[in-house]
């Protein structure tokens, strides 16, 4: 999933990682080698 708006929190279902978006770059965020979901709020 893409990164698209500030705000947006997303988990890595391998670690449990949250990141939450601060500054919108574009990109794909990526964790323990696999994309990072966006979490429900």
């Amino acid at each position: 999933m893409n990164v698209t708006e500030v705000g947006q929190k997303f988990v890595c279902n391998v670690c449990g990682n949250e990141v939450m978006v601060t500054i919108v770059g574009g990109g794909e965020l990526i964790c323990c080698g696999e994309p990072m979901e966006m979490a429900e709020e």
